[in-house]
């Protein structure tokens, strides 16, 4: 396991972890964080041993939010300058699957970190929230429009305009995250569910996803079109070719990501 100010990393198997740590401040996410946690899934994403990743917090807390503290003085030149907020969008432009584990607290920072991964396992005591409101502001990483695609209009302005918190059950229920676990099973869940993953075609992973991102950015006409395009694009790989030949031939297919 690789030790950083912020993080911990590991590899296991083909699965990256990165586990955000800083315990003492619930793992308040700041920009010296967001840095650690971006440059470690980058070098994940270009490591072509992992083919899937996994980001979670201790049992406490995956992310009680932002640091508040950098930026309660922040003009409004200060936060448009600001390079915190395009951390988010990094997480956005990696290409191979991450999954959150999530247990505890998952506010603010942390609820948008966990709804920009690509799917989220939670933990059977974890609260998701946006409670920026509280503080005179609103989600400025995605939160809006994220958690409304997520869970809808209505319990979206609720969250969002009332500091409502979802437990994980409810969570569950309005499709913000994948599946609910007991606590001690939490990460062993993600990183099994992203080993499941890793073990699949590597480029046609990386096709799919980048497929499915663009249902919740574009019309459905275009989202179409570009999903015509992908996958008549995987008919050019070696791993399209030796999937259906697996198939015809009642094999395990094997895997060359080419």
């Amino acid at each position: 396991m690789s030790t950083l100010e912020n993080i911990l990393t590991r590899i296991d198997g083909r699965v990256g972890v990165v586990q955000i740590n800083r315990p003492k401040a619930m793992n308040a996410l700041n920009g010296p964080t967001m840095s650690e946690i971006m440059s470690a899934l980058e070098a994940f994403d270009a490591d072509p041993a992992v083919g899937a990743m996994v980001i979670t917090g201790d049992e406490r807390a995956f992310a009680a939010g932002a640091d508040i503290k950098q930026m309660a003085t922040a003009s409004v030149v200060e936060m448009m300058n600001s390079p915190f907020i395009g951390y988010w969008d990094r997480l956005r432009a990696i290409s191979k699957p991450v999954i959150a584990a999530v247990n505890g607290w998952c506010l603010g920072g942390g609820n948008e970190l966990a709804m920009a991964c690509d799917m989220i396992v939670a933990g059977e005591g974890a609260r998701f929230g946006q409670p920026e409101i509280n503080l005179g502001v609103i989600p400025g990483a995605g939160g809006t429009q994220r958690l409304t695609r997520a869970v809808g209009k209505t319990i979206a302005m609720e969250m969002i305009l009332n500091a409502r918190q979802l437990s994980a059950e409810e969570a569950l229920r309005y499709g913000l995250v994948n599946r609910v676990v007991p606590v001690e099973r939490c990460l062993g869940e993600a990183v099994r569910l992203a080993e499941e993953i890793a073990a699949r075609a590597p480029f046609a992973i990386r096709i799919a996803k980048e497929a499915v991102n663009a249902a919740f950015e574009t019309a459905l006409a275009e989202g179409v079109s570009l999903e015509r395009r992908l996958f008549s694009l995987l008919f050019s790989t070696e791993d399209q070719k030796e999937g259906m030949a697996a198939f015809i031939e009642k094999r395990k297919a094997e895997w060359k990501g080419k």
